[in-house]
């Protein structure tokens, strides 16, 4: 497969896991870890997170028949996930946005699933593979690129939170709730149209 192929692949998946869009939600899931531990939790919640994307690559479609789950109720799923942590980053609650005690450390859900290997993201990989299996270890290729860069944004999280300030922060938490909800939203409506339109061809 050519080089432009897999660089496309990698910007693709980049998109679909928006390490950006993820680093609001990083800094809220270790706003009570101690700042020693949090380099290593993002790291263990990214390799997480590719690991789990790598299974799915390899042999989602598999599990899912395996399980008798559809895509569609893999999407449905994650989208009301999202929902309750966006309502906590938009409404304030004592015990932070996943309800964890103090210095209590995230350990694959919320980060690694369904913040960056969410629905779309495994949804992706599955289809990519489904599309040309003969091309599985380029699809693999442009999976590490995204992931590695994926770790290097959030890895520097924290800097960003030095910049805005406390305030800045939370003023930006409450903004990506807000956009986060209406991604959730969004989610949960596809997955129910897709539930519907595949009710109407069933029918």
């Amino acid at each position: 497969m050519p080089i432009a192929e897999i660089f496309s692949a990698a910007v693709l998946l980049l998109l679909v896991i928006d390490p950006f869009g993820n680093v609001p939600i990083v800094i809220a899931a270790l706003a009570n870890v101690r700042s020693e531990r949090r380099i290593r939790v993002v790291l263990r919640e990214c390799a997480a997170a590719y690991v789990i994307l790598l299974v799915f690559m390899l042999g989602g479609r598999t599990f899912l028949k395996w399980m008798q789950l559809s895509e569609v109720s893999l999407a449905i799923a994650g989208g009301i996930i999202l929902f309750l942590i966006a309502l906590r980053m938009v409404f304030h609650h004592p015990e932070g946005v996943f309800g964890d005690p103090p210095g209590a450390e995230p350990f694959v859900v919320p980060l690694a699933i369904p913040a960056i290997a969410g629905p779309s993201a495994l949804a992706t990989v599955m289809l990519m593979v489904s599309r040309d299996p003969s091309h599985r270890l380029a699809w693999i290729a442009a999976l590490t690129i995204a992931m590695a860069i994926t770790t290097v944004v959030l890895l520097a999280a924290y800097r960003l939170q030095r910049a805005l300030g406390e305030r800045g922060m939370v003023a930006v938490e409450r903004l990506m709730g807000l956009v986060l909800t209406a991604i959730a939203v969004q989610m949960l409506l596809d997955g129910v149209q897709a539930y519907v339109v595949g009710l109407g061809h069933g029918g």
